[in-house]
């Protein structure tokens, strides 16, 4: 069986799918693995380092798309590039089953089958699989740095024969995996950081990194979380209600750090226009939430932009800004998901597993997927 490693052809992409040391992982399985000429370099990957584990190099998109069986991207998908594929062939990577039914349709239609790294379930089997979390990681990281680059103070207090100059204050929003690590890489340098989410669950993750949790008195119910650990969606009141309470706690703030997300939905706001403008004059908001409409009601997703003295960072697509360590790390989310569909050298989908039933958006010409029936039909 071939895996073929396109280049990733979206504006501002950097990352591959997969890195020289999982294709010599996945080689040493029994598997071929063929990259396309320069699919790596703008990770700091040259063809020679994909040669030396082991891969075979494509000359062209063309030659790559007609040998591959299993094809894995990392960058955006869009739905004219199913046209590439043959049938029969297994598309994997971020195909968005909730919010770009046209590309569900367009894979069904040429026969592709789709797998869907945003559509695996949070279970104890599928974590080495879960790329949400490990590019999430990248994207926390990033975005105190990006906070730091903007902001013109220190992040932590030094004590100098000028003075003794304060720590910067950093909020994080939203407790995932990005505000964690946001936290984290924050406290490293040295910020005073708070952080706030709907879900109490998270307040010890919080404390314990050595930020102090917001808490807000307002009723989200018991756990604010589904079944699947994603945040649930506030009523419009309580949307209300949380950016009230949170006003004084990011007007106090030198950089707020906004990572809530809902699946398949709008960004919540967080963040109104008069909150910013309350706001010190060089404060930062950098909003992670930007691509899905932002935590913020001034962001400009793709944009870096001043509003009321407060500069709003609306970047997209934050891992690709560190392609060679997001790469490495989604590598080995793919390295797992190609352990769990090949089995003995052959295809092996299996429905009635639930990482299969959710992460399987298309098959065979029909949409499989659990998460999807009766919503694409």
């Amino acid at each position: 069986m071939i895996i073929g490693v396109p280049v990733e052809r979206a504006s501002g992409e950097h990352r591959v799918a997969l890195t020289p040391d999982a294709v010599g992982r996945l080689v040493q399985t029994g598997l071929s693995v063929l990259v396309e000429h320069g699919a790596g370099a703008r990770a700091s990957l040259p063809d020679d380092d994909y040669r030396e584990a082991g891969a075979e190099i494509a000359p062209s998109p063309d030659d790559l798309h007609a040998r591959a069986d299993i094809v894995v991207r990392i960058g955006r998908v869009e739905a004219t590039e199913v046209a590439a594929l043959r049938p029969g062939t297994v598309l994997v990577g971020y195909l968005r089953p909730l919010t770009d039914p046209e590309l569900v349709q367009a894979l069904a239609g040429a026969g592709v089958t789709g797998f869907s790294m945003e559509a695996i379930p949070r279970v104890t089997r599928a974590q080495r699989m879960d790329s949400l979390s490990s590019q999430a990681t990248v994207s926390g990281y990033r975005a105190v740095i990006l906070g730091a680059e903007a902001l013109p103070k220190f992040y932590p207090m030094l004590m100098t024969a000028a003075g003794t100059v304060p720590p910067a204050k950093v909020l994080v929003l939203g407790a995932g995996v990005a505000g964690l690590q946001a936290i984290a890489t924050a406290r490293r340098l040295g910020a005073v950081v708070s952080a706030f989410d709907t879900r109490p669950a998270v307040k010890e993750q919080v404390q314990s990194l050595g930020a102090s949790f917001v808490e807000l008195e307002m009723e989200v119910g018991e756990t604010a979380q589904d079944a699947r650990g994603y945040a649930t969606v506030l009523s419009e009141s309580q949307q209300v209600e949380q950016q009230r309470m949170l006003e004084r706690h990011v007007a106090d703030s030198d950089v707020v750090i906004t990572t809530a997300a809902v699946p398949g939905q709008p960004a919540p706001k967080l963040i109104p226009g008069h909150a910013v403008e309350a706001m010190r004059a060089g404060s930062v908001i950098v909003d992670l939430a930007a691509e899905t409409g932002g935590n913020c009601e001034l962001t400009e997703p793709g944009e870096v932009v001043e509003r009321h003295g407060v500069t709003l960072i609306g970047t997209l697509n934050l891992p690709s800004g560190m392609p060679l360590h997001a790469s490495q790390m989604y590598a080995r989310n793919i390295q797992a998901v190609l352990e769990h569909l090949v089995v003995d050298g052959a295809l092996a989908l299996d429905f009635d597993d639930e990482i299969t039933a959710d992460a399987v958006v298309t098959h065979d010409g029909r949409v499989t997927s659990r998460l999807l029936q009766g919503a694409t039909a």
